[in-house]
């Protein structure tokens, strides 16, 4: 090669090659930027730290806690105890939703933490719930139920859910520890349309599986048919670890009592603490005759007054001794508004308080009628008008009570004249003939604390409290809200402060 020693062919030529390149990379440059950008987006996933799967847990379960755990037994046991509201379940469920679609991972995780505990309050969502299931198990994915623990379903009377789609839940989900069914399962009286499945018994026997951990269950009987036909073979199969029952039943049984109870199986629940019975006079005659050795809390709502029947005559002799507490849900004026309508009147007193000599608290309602044979005293409930050794009472639906009392005399929102009888009511507790060892009185309801506490309380209701609270402590009695905590006069001149700028006269 000749031309390599001549400088001029090798500039030439390099001329040449840097024309070639530049050209070459103004075109990959021009086609470069005529191909549209795109931006970049920032995830939140990428600047989450390493952490351990049981150290995001521990952080999911801390970010989506309750003020009560849904899953604690124990906070339930206790007939005071305020149960979960709807709308503090919303609020944690939205918490659950937004952590979980940060990042696939995340959402890995919260999976538990979703599904723990489902709240159906209307029937599109159980038959949602029952589509993800069934979908889950024909594309062969792990099936979310065996998160759920506790299920509860409380739904309108036109908005209760199909009878399939609560047997494929159940089928589905094989850890359950609660059970709650409040008049929520739409069930049809025609038995040839019924899915076998779907059949009283079939539902009831879901539940009852070899590996069942049901600690709290509540239950509905929608036939025809006396509750214990259905019930006692789940009861036998579950009555290890059952620690909370609620029965409840939306007919009432032609059969006597007597005769059904002799013939029914003997159920015995060793660890069984608290009862809650919205039955008949029939069903409290089979219940008397089961083993409930732990039995401490019973509350009761007859479907059918039956508090004069042998049923519930039998119940309190046979249990009443190991009562700690009791709630008679009935208001005083249905009780007696029904004895009134019997022929012949009942002459005989229910002799309440020696079945139950044990018992320590108390909780009725706050819609009692003045005795018209005795003007003089109102009895917290015309089944118990007084007892030696109780210490507690609480009553409910004092709000509603208020609300009903005030709108008599809506004229004057200052006068406080409309609250007497509540007031003597309330009084009349602090008789120390009637309940001498009382300590305690609670006002269980949250709406009345509201009403009390509250932004711009009437003056009235802080003047009504004020009274009951100074007759409290003529008595030395403490006067509760329905957290437990005291009611103090601080409180209502505070909350009347507060109202006006200035502190009235309360007394």
């Amino acid at each position: 090669m000749h031309f390599v020693g001549n400088p001029n062919i090798v500039r030439q030529i390099r001329c040449l090659l840097k024309v070639i390149s530049s050209k070459v990379h103004a075109k990959q440059r021009k086609s470069l930027c005529d191909t549209p950008r795109t931006s970049f987006i920032h995830s939140p996933a990428l600047d989450l730290p390493y952490l351990p799967t049981e150290i995001w847990l521990m952080i999911f379960r801390e970010a989506t806690t309750m003020d009560s755990d849904p899953l604690d037994i124990s906070l339930g046991l206790s007939f005071l105890e305020t149960p979960c509201e709807v709308a503090e379940y919303h609020a944690t469920m939205k918490i659950k939703r937004d952590l979980s679609l940060v990042s696939k991972a995340w959402n890995r995780y919260m999976q538990e933490y979703l599904y723990e505990f489902v709240w159906i309050s209307r029937a599109s969502q159980a038959k949602a719930l029952a589509l993800t299931l069934l979908t889950q198990f024909i594309e062969g994915k792990p099936s979310s139920g065996h998160y759920i623990r506790r299920l509860h379903m409380e739904t309108p009377v036109l908005m209760r859910c199909a009878t399939d789609d609560i047997r494929t839940v159940l089928d589905y989900a094989p850890h359950l520890v609660i059970y709650s069914d409040h008049h929520s399962v739409r069930c049809t009286r025609y038995s040839e349309f019924v899915d076998v499945r779907c059949s009283p018994e079939q539902m009831v026997s879901v539940l009852a599986s070899s590996n069942s951990k049901l600690r709290r269950l509540s239950l509905t009987n929608y036939s025809d048919d006396p509750f214990p036909k259905h019930v006692s073979p789940l009861l036998r199969r579950t009555a290890a670890n059952l620690e909370y029952l609620e029965l409840s039943s939306s007919s009432i049984p032609l059969v006597s009592g007597h005769l059904f109870a002799s013939k029914s199986p003997i159920v015995s629940l060793p660890v069984l603490q608290s009862l809650k019975l919205t039955l008949d006079n029939t069903t409290f005659a089979v219940l008397a005759a089961w083993d409930m050795p732990n039995l401490q809390n019973v509350s009761v709502v007859s479907s059918d007054f039956g508090y004069a029947g042998p049923g519930f005559a039998y119940f309190f002799a046979a249990h009443g001794k190991k009562l700690h507490q009791l709630e008679l849900g009935h208001s005083s004026s249905l009780v007696v508004e029904h004895y009134l309508s019997l022929r012949p009147r009942p002459v005989q007193q229910i002799p309440l308080a020696e079945w139950c000599p044990n018992l320590k608290e108390f909780i009725c309602s706050a819609d009692a009628e003045w005795n018209w044979q005795n003007p003089d005293w109102i009895a917290p409930h015309v089944l118990l008008p007084g007892h030696k050794s109780l210490e507690f009472i609480g009553i409910r639906d004092i709000d509603k009570r208020l609300m009903d009392d005030a709108s008599a005399f809506p004229a004057d929102v200052e006068d406080e004249a409309p609250f007497f009888p509540l007031v003597e009511q309330i009084s009349t507790l602090l008789f120390n003939s009637a309940f001498p060892s009382l300590r305690y009185i609670r006002d269980l309801s949250r709406a009345s604390h509201s009403m009390r506490g509250g932004q711009r309380p009437e003056t009235r209701i802080l003047k009504f409290w004020a009274k009951i609270l100074a007759r409290c402590g003529e008595r030395q009695v403490w006067l509760e809200d329905f957290r437990g905590v005291n009611i103090t006069l601080r409180d209502l001149k505070r909350a009347g402060l507060d109202r006006s700028g200035a502190a009235g006269n309360l007394v």
